[in-house]
């Protein structure tokens, strides 16, 4: 059994996604992070870095105590380990998978997420921030249009590294990024969002937080976040 501890984000999305395809048991706790719950000391012992997601694995492979593990990254590629589906046993194929699956988590989840930040929810508008993070994230599209010209996933085959980039794309609007200008993009964000195990994960997602909302107090949980936070 899996215990996912999970809200409704991008990071989140990409670990339900996993669980949902590749069929494994699994127990979904919310952690509202707008309202301060991942602060809670009995979340902190599994994520010390206070963001979701965060997993344990009650049953793992060698027989022993519980696993806990945070970052979305190292989730994805030890349940992927775990299960042997969605990472290639071929060394080749694995570098294939393990560097874009970097990618995302150096890349295009970081500059995304301060896309989103500063086109959305920042407090006053700063047109330098906004156009260095809205054209980073345009070049970053332009990076995995121009992959997935000739390849129908990101790494050949369907594998943890469309899982955590496809929940990134999700919100393109938002992020002021046209799809028409990546048709190769487009194509696959239509063939990843199509799969079934996907479509179940963001129905879940509604399900969980059926009016997401920013106030003004979710915001100073969010982005005031201080050094006095970990303590």
């Amino acid at each position: 059994m899996i215990d996912l501890y999970y809200w409704t984000t991008p990071n989140g999305h990409k670990v339900l996604i996993f669980l949902e395809e590749a069929g494994v048991p699994h127990r979904v706790l919310p952690v509202n992070i707008s309202k301060g719950e991942q602060f809670a000391p009995d979340f902190l012992r599994i994520a010390p870095n206070n963001r979701i997601p965060a997993i344990v694995d009650t049953a793992p492979a060698d027989g022993g105590a519980p696993i806990s593990i945070f970052e979305s990254g190292a989730i994805l590629q030890y349940l992927a380990e775990k299960t042997g589906q969605f990472l290639s046993a071929d060394v080749r194929g694995r570098v294939e998978i393990m560097q874009w699956l970097f990618w995302q988590m150096g890349g295009l989840g970081p500059m995304a997420g301060q896309n989103h930040h500063f086109v959305q929810y920042a407090s006053q508008s700063i047109p330098y921030a906004m156009d260095r993070y809205v054209n980073e994230t345009n070049r970053l599209y332009g990076v995995l249009d121009k992959r997935l010209a000739e390849r129908d996933y990101i790494a050949g085959d369907y594998s943890i590294a469309d899982m955590a980039a496809y929940p990134w794309i999700v919100p393109h609007r938002r992020q002021k990024q046209n799809l028409d200008e990546f048709p190769h993009l487009k194509r696959w964000f239509g063939t990843i969002g199509a799969r079934p195990a996907v479509k179940r994960a963001y129905e879940r997602a509604r399900e969980i937080n059926r009016q997401p909302v920013v106030s003004d107090k979710s915001k100073a949980v969010l982005f005031g976040q201080t050094a006095s936070c970990t303590r």
